[in-house]
């Protein structure tokens, strides 16, 4: 298998993972459905180029800023911080699981779980 089938698998793990953790705490539907797809919107710094757009989607796209928050809101007692960064960790997974993965500079469509190119340069023996 290859490593990005895993880490596919990785996305469906962390999106079943994530929406139990939010059913678990009871917080009103509308959160789901506020929360779900913000993430993307991200993708609107792609107005300001590739560079710009992939860092915004990439900052916004990996789990460490949704886990941030959860850990805040647990060390604040604040659960719908919680439920937040539930849905926005499932909405992560749920990118990984269909093959949307992070976003290089060179284009949006070239991603971390898509074959990249080596660069020319690292085949090339300068010596």
């Amino acid at each position: 298998m290859e490593p990005r089938h895993f880490l596919r698998i990785e996305g469906l793990a962390a999106f079943v993972a994530a929406l139990a953790v939010f059913w678990s705490l009871s917080e009103p539907l509308w959160v789901l459905a506020a929360v779900a797809l913000a993430p993307d919107l991200s993708m609107l710094g792609y107005l300001a180029g590739p560079r710009i757009g992939s860092h915004a989607y990439n900052v916004v796209h990996t789990y460490t800023t949704p886990l941030a928050l959860a850990g805040l809101g647990y060390w604040t007692g604040a659960p719908l911080a919680i439920a937040v960064a539930a849905v926005w960790t499932a909405h992560i997974g749920a990118d990984r699981l269909v093959g949307y993965g992070l976003k290089f500079e060179s284009g949006f469509k070239d991603t971390h779980l898509h074959a990249q190119p080596a660069p020319v340069a690292a085949l090339v023996d300068e010596e």
